[in-house]
């Protein structure tokens, strides 16, 4: 009988950095060498990081395979069908790490289901690396995903989660579509208390990285400029 193959969590890098190495451990290196198929948010980038990273196969011999939000339920679960095989197969995240805030999820509860080892590499993870930084609380903190588009919602929201740091010494973490962080940082200027505790972490381990905590009141006398650039917010009171 043939031994299964492992579906291994494969971290990219959370920017465009010039040397991946910088932050990928060189085993990532060495394990994407022994694969020859992959499962990734978009081809196109997905490439571009296997290349970037010193991938010896040729591009044009690896199969790819799309998961994204147009990807149907029934074709998904076809991905993990060379597992079977004895082959080891890749989950690429287009940012960071697989399954975190990364519809990668979806395939590793399959795996689990289909009684498949699942391996996590490790990499970068902005939500991690932010709360490191922070001095808020790493023993008890959510992260919230993306907050609601409409404004009245997302003001509630905001409050919604000022409260819960205040009343379960809990930090909360939560992320915004780049091109919209200014109108969110904004709103929680605006919003919460001037004591409440604030740390923006925009462009983790790039050579712009910029992380800083105050509080609302002394945010509210200058603000970076955070727009199009890939940023956390943590509030903690």
């Amino acid at each position: 009988m043939t031994e299964k193959g492992i579906l291994y969590l494969i971290p990219s890098t959370l920017g465009d950095t010039g040397e991946t190495m910088d932050v990928i451990p060189i085993k990532v290196n060495q394990i994407i060498n022994t694969i020859d198929e992959f499962i990734v948010e978009n081809e196109k980038s997905a490439r571009h990081y296997l290349k970037k990273i010193g991938i010896k196969k040729s591009l044009q011999e690896i199969i790819l395979h799309p998961l994204n939000q147009h990807t149907e339920a029934k074709e998904i679960s076809t991905y993990l069908n060379s597992i079977d095989l004895g082959k080891n197969i890749g989950i690429i995240s287009e940012a960071g790490c697989p399954g975190v805030a990364d519809p990668g999820a979806e395939v590793v509860k399959l795996a689990h289901h289909k009684n498949i080892k699942v391996v996590p590499l490790v990499g970068p993870s902005s939500i991690l690396l932010s709360l490191m930084a922070s001095g808020f609380n790493g023993q008890s903190f959510t992260f919230n995903g993306y907050l609601p588009k409409e404004r009245s919602e997302r003001i509630k929201k905001i409050k919604d989660l000022e409260k819960r740091a205040q009343q379960y010494d809990q930090t909360q973490l939560f992320i915004e579509t780049p091109y919209r962080n200014t109108h969110l940082l904004d709103d929680i200027l605006s919003t919460c208390d001037s004591k409440t505790k604030l740390c923006i972490a925009c462009d983790i381990t790039l050579p712009t990285e910029f992380i800083k905590t105050k509080s609302i009141f002394e945010w509210k006398k200058q603000t970076p400029e955070i727009n199009k650039h890939p940023t956390i917010f943590l509030l903690y009171k």
